[in-house]
């Protein structure tokens, strides 16, 4: 039921404020700023998707859990999409996700929230003693067959 309202309600206020902004600024200026907003967007979600990524990548190279740098995905993707949508609201928010201190902020408290709820049936870290599996037994020798 909540989804549903925010289905409902959110396209309602970005269109009320469109309308508005649009009658006190003028309709192409207000065009103009929509488009604005959506091509400074893809462009930060680019720049900082790749960083993101990249520090995921080291991570998983250092045998860590990249959990932090996934949740930032996540945020990343959904102020992209966001800033895609048109709309001053949507672009507000979409904005708060690609800060990086406000989304590192948002994910400090989401992953912070989140640990006692998260339970890992292994061990990732490669250079972790306690979650390596024991060599198996290993004879060497060689062996030929007979007729």
């Amino acid at each position: 039921m909540p989804l549903l309202l925010l289905f409902i309600l959110l396209p309602m206020a970005e269109l009320w404020l469109l309308i508005k902004v649009g009658s006190a600024i003028g309709p192409l200026t207000t065009v103009l700023m929509v488009i604005f907003t959506a091509l400074l967007g893809v462009t930060l979600l680019r720049i900082q998707g790749f960083s993101a990524l990249l520090r995921a990548q080291q991570k998983m190279a250092a045998g860590e859990l990249p959990a932090e740098e996934l949740v930032q995905g996540v945020f990343l993707a959904a102020g992209g999409l966001l800033l895609l949508v048109p709309g001053f609201i949507t672009d507000a928010v979409g904005f708060l996700c690609l800060t990086p201190g406000i989304r590192s902020m948002l994910v400090g408290g989401l992953l912070k929230r989140s640990r006692g709820r998260v339970f890992m049936a292994g061990g990732f870290s490669a250079n972790d003693p306690a979650t390596k599996a024991p060599a198996p037994d290993v004879i060497e020798g060689e062996y030929r067959r007979e007729p």
